[in-house]
């Protein structure tokens, strides 16, 4: 993913098949391939991370989960924003999310 603002994407969705569970405070999230659990890629979010993956459908913009993000955290919207699009720049590294163009 490229690193500046302009040129990062404005929306992701969920690549690829998954379980999911949210177990207290915590979203566990493993990709299935080939029909089969990959439980060698098991991938652990605290609640902020979890909430991120809930909001990543396709619909909603990186803006528009940053701002429901500093609603529900009661952070500033900036900061929201900054961390979404670096946690969305790893979950795209690991092949879990990808950019939508446009």
């Amino acid at each position: 993913m490229a690193a500046g603002p302009a040129s990062q994407p404005v929306r992701f969705r969920i690549a690829g098949d998954h379980a999911t569970r949210k177990i207290g405070d915590e979203t566990i999230v493993v990709p299935v391939r080939a029909r089969v659990a990959d439980l060698g890629s098991i991938y652990t979010f605290n609640d902020v991370g979890g909430a991120i993956w809930s909001l990543v459908d396709g619909e909603r913009s990186v803006s528009d989960i940053a701002r429901e993000l500093a609603a529900e955290f009661d952070v500033v919207e900036e900061s929201a924003l900054a961390d979404v699009r670096a946690f969305l720049a790893t979950l795209e590294d690991e092949g879990l999310v990808e950019p939508l163009a446009g």
